[in-house]
């Protein structure tokens, strides 16, 4: 008795979803609950599992789109893996390409000399090729029009200086010129369709300002080992900006509203997406409630929520959502950019690379380590002064994070 197995409801707006691999093989044993397949939506990788033990036979293939429902195998009981032969397969495989490579061998081998056609003669004498020198693939030899206009190559292969008795060098090839089509995977087209869909649907402008790393770098030097004993994940970047960004939107909360048709949502919490490079494309999870964390509780949060991210095992839950978003291109070197907004959100703060410049401080000139920071941002919601004040502020405690436990 077989049992299908069909692709689960994954979501109230997904209707279908792509079938990305499969993890176990037709005719393969496999236990109970045990991952079978991987499936895609435009949001998400999660895993199919087996819904009892058996022998799987497999009827979806690797790339089909299946609808929410639709039968991806079946699951015949019984513990032995069905035999596939495809040892004679393999053995008889290099014996066609020998047989097939060897006419292309014995062509490429043979040379025969001809009298040109008067059209091969005209180009050869053009040339200053000799027939000769040209190999015919005409009639009995024959040297056609077509054999002489190849003999350009060869004549350029060929040449080397006749003073010098060293032996002639080995004829550089050229690098091997191809393309290959890949189809856009659900996640992909997503994030095309949203990002376009923001660049032509909001009035988006971005605000740069720099901040001095120096304080945040001293505290992580101070602390770092000690905070990795205690808390059990490294002291990083991103939970101070997470935390100012925090503390900045209690003073500016429009920076953290959306638009809803003609009405605007303000919200009285702080869930903020992080910005995350995984295998299939970029992911956005959320820490919830960020402002209520400590340092130590961003610092976990993140590192989970990008460890699945790497994975693949993030949830729609764990993507759905945020009043604002931060991105860190300084992790790839990126000195400046200009964020696209993570729709329906009204702003993103970038960070970049942190580099020693020279600086003004106090009428003298000191090198300081450096970073700019833009914030991008859409006009409908967000004003000037609120984006920019905005922008200020998370200066304001990043270079001085006393603030941040303070709350001043």
């Amino acid at each position: 008795m077989s049992l299908e197995i069909k692709v689960p409801p994954v979501g109230e707006s997904i209707t279908e979803v792509t079938l990305s691999s499969w993890l176990k093989k037709d005719g393969d044993t496999v236990a109970m609950d045990e991952a079978i397949a991987e499936l895609e939506s435009d949001k998400a990788t999660f895993e199919l599992t087996a819904e009892k033990a058996g022998v799987l036979k497999t009827i979806a293939q690797e790339g089909d789109v299946l609808a929410i429902g639709a039968v991806v195998c079946s699951i015949e009981e019984g513990g032995a893996t069905a035999a596939i032969n495809a040892a004679k397969a393999d053995e008889s495989a290099p014996a066609t390409a020998k047989v097939e490579a060897a006419p292309a061998a014995d062509k490429g081998a043979t040379y025969a000399s001809g009298t040109p056609s008067p059209a091969a003669a005209k180009i050869l004498a053009e040339k200053g090729v000799e027939a000769t020198a040209v190999a015919g693939s005409g009639v009995n030899g024959r040297i056609t029009k077509e054999d002489a206009q190849s003999a350009k190559a060869a004549e350029a292969k060929s040449s080397t200086p006749a003073a010098t008795p060293a032996p002639a060098a080995a004829p550089v090839k050229a690098g091997e010129r191809s393309e290959r089509r890949e189809k856009m995977s659900p996640l992909r087209k997503t994030v095309a369709k949203r990002l376009v869909q923001v660049k032509n649907e909001t009035a988006m402008l971005t605000t740069f300002n720099e901040v001095d790393m120096s304080p945040i770098m001293e505290i992580r030097s101070k602390y770092k080992d000690k905070f990795k004993e205690k808390h059990g994940v490294g002291l990083g970047f991103m939970s101070f900006f997470t935390k100012a960004v925090t503390e900045a939107l209690k003073d500016w909360p429009a920076v953290g509203a959306r638009l809803e048709g003609e009405e605007v949502i303000y919200s009285n919490f702080a869930d903020i997406s992080i910005a995350v490079s995984a295998p299939k494309g970029l992911v956005v999870p959320v820490i919830r409630n960020a402002d209520s964390m400590s340092l130590a509780e961003i610092e976990k949060a993140v590192v989970a929520l990008a460890g699945k991210a790497r994975d693949n095992k993030l949830s729609l839950e764990e993507m759905t959502g945020g009043t604002f978003t931060i991105t860190n291109g300084g992790v790839f070197g990126s000195m400046l950019s200009t964020p696209i907004i993570n729709s329906p959100q009204s702003a993103i703060l970038g960070m970049h690379n942190i580099i020693e410049r020279p600086v003004a401080v106090a009428g003298q000139v000191v090198i300081r380590p450096m970073m700019y920071v833009a914030l991008s941002y859409d006009h409908r919601i967000v004003d000037g002064r609120e984006s920019v004040s905005f922008l200020v502020r998370v200066k304001q405690l990043l270079e001085d994070p006393a603030r941040l436990l303070l709350g001043v």
